[in-house]
């Protein structure tokens, strides 16, 4: 896991895309605050750049240094959280601008998983994280599914947990809303 630890770094440093694994599904990742990373996602999938990507942080620290104002309602849903869950911020900052939806939203979770988890650690800024499956195909749930144009077109694929088989599922997905209603996106 060290191996892929200092090389996922390196590569995230240097502004490129990393394939890993996460508490949900594998994913596409790249440094969350470097707009042309972020760009070269949106290609890489063939997505369209107004459908905003989820981004992961290692601990409440690191949320609230994006999230200029987490509503208590979201502290509430991550400590009764059972699964992953992925929480819909109305406003974030300090993140690349193509991150965020029309409405300024940004789609954040805390990863429990330990690679992912520690790899956001040491990066010390938010990290993208899509499901690694070209935009309107399924989301591959074993490392085994994912595409040859997915694996080739990144700069560095994680090794650590891609021999496991057993599938994996997306996160739960909650928006809150500034007015701190909410709606249960899946």
């Amino acid at each position: 896991m060290e191996e892929d630890l200092k090389a996922a770094l390196k590569t995230l440093r240097e502004g490129g895309l990393i394939l890993y694994p996460t508490d949900t599904i594998w994913g596409i990742g790249c440094d969350a605050t470097n707009e042309e990373a972020v760009k070269k996602i949106y290609a890489l999938k063939n997505r369209p750049e107004s459908k905003s990507m989820i981004v992961l942080v290692d601990s409440e620290a690191s949320l609230e240094r994006i999230v200029p104002d987490v509503p208590e309602m979201a502290w509430q849903l991550i400590d009764v959280a059972v699964n992953p869950l992925t929480i819909v911020y109305p406003e974030v900052k300090d993140v690349a601008s193509s991150l965020k939806a029309s409405d300024g939203s940004l789609a954040i979770r805390i990863t429990g998983e330990r690679f992912s988890k520690e790899l956001c650690r040491r990066f010390r800024k938010p990290i993208v994280s899509t499901s690694a499956n070209i935009s309107a195909k399924k989301a591959p749930a074993v490392f085994a599914e994912i595409e040859d144009d997915i694996k080739n077109g990144v700069d560095y694929v994680v090794g650590y947990r891609s021999d496991e088989n057993k599938p994996a599922s997306s996160s739960n997905i909650i928006k809150i809303n500034s007015d701190h209603s909410f709606k249960i996106i899946r």
